[in-house]
């Protein structure tokens, strides 16, 4: 089986050779730092370690130019409409007319990153904005709604524009809606604004034939999940998570495959020994025989992490997922 086949078995349920082996996208900075610590000169990482290769499309999904003034919020509906335009071949990722013509035959799966999430779309990027972002939230949730909408169509439309060019396999959803000790808003809340905005974006993806939609999340969203299991959702992607704040174990238990899971395995169990390393691998296979799930590190693999801990961490992937019978 070639990547593609082994993701789209995987996670819709069908019998793949073995789970996909993501790489974790590592950086140069952290290379650098591993060829001081036996890294082979010269050497790719794909030489050493088995990856099965995916791609993430990032079209450009923010207003331009960026809306930067929010107080009056009739103009920012205005401003948003005429700076979300769905058509504007700006937004279209880098090489785009090259990557159609790589993707006839291609043996990896595609993903597009469509939404930013909920507080990205009310102009959160510091904590002051986030303040006034859950004011609106509570005295102009008439306002909130209308954003999010338009937030909502615009990327129906992107989506749609890209995928009539070229079928993808997922479609990503990212949302920054947690700290580490969790959720920044209520399921209520989140239902209320974020699901209940998707649904024009989710209804594109249904015409599509879109076979895998993730919810991409970070620290600690462990209240809002049983919102996502019941949304039209999927698969979930816990990213960057605190140890046991988002556990795939209790998930399982507590929904079945009903939802497909990627990462699982703690980044920060990687800057230890190499027996906790072992074990923490180990850890996921009974959720890899229960199926719909992709065993991958949760976080950015950083130059903290000593080369000698990855490359346990991703042998005892390949023997335990591709090696054992």
């Amino acid at each position: 089986m070639n990547s593609r086949q082994r993701f789209l078995e995987t996670m819709c349920g069908g019998n793949p050779d073995h789970p996909p082996l993501f790489p974790e996208g590592i950086r140069a900075e952290v290379l650098h730092a591993w060829r001081s610590q036996g890294l082979p000169a010269h050497r790719r990482l794909e030489s050493l370690f088995h990856y099965d290769a995916f791609e993430e499309l990032a079209p450009e999904i923010y207003p331009i130019p960026e809306i930067e003034d929010w107080s009056d919020k009739r103009l920012v509906l205005k401003q948003l409409r005429r700076r979300l335009d769905p058509d504007d071949p700006r937004r279209l990722p880098a090489g785009w007319a090259g990557k159609l013509c790589g993707w006839q035959d291609r043996r990896h799966p595609v993903f597009l990153r469509i939404h930013q999430g909920l507080l990205q779309c009310l102009g959160v990027q510091g904590w002051q904005r986030f303040e006034e972002a859950l004011l609106l939230m509570v005295d102009a949730p008439e306002f909130v709604q209308a954003v999010l909408e338009i937030q909502a169509h615009f990327a129906a439309a992107l989506a749609e524009n890209m995928m009539r060019r070229g079928a993808v396999d997922a479609v990503i959803f990212s949302e920054p809606i947690a700290g580490m000790s969790g959720a920044l808003i209520s399921p209520r809340m989140y239902r209320q604004f974020a699901l209940h905005s998707y649904a024009a974006i989710f209804d594109v993806l249904e015409r599509f034939d879109v076979p895998v939609v993730i919810w991409r999340s970070y620290a600690n969203p462990s209240e809002l999940i049983p919102e996502i299991v019941r949304s039209r959702f999927t698969a979930i992607w816990a990213c960057e998570t605190n140890p046991g704040a988002v556990d795939y174990h209790r998930l399982r238990r507590e929904f079945g495959a009903e939802i497909g899971l990627i990462g699982g395995v703690d980044t920060d169990v990687l800057r230890r020994g190499t027996g906790e390393i072992r074990r923490s691998v180990e850890g996921v296979l009974p959720l890899i025989e229960q199926g719909r799930f992709i065993p991958l590190a949760d976080g950015r693999v950083r130059e903290g992490i000593p080369y000698v801990n990855y490359a346990t961490y991703r042998r005892t992937l390949e023997e335990l997922v591709i090696q054992s019978p």
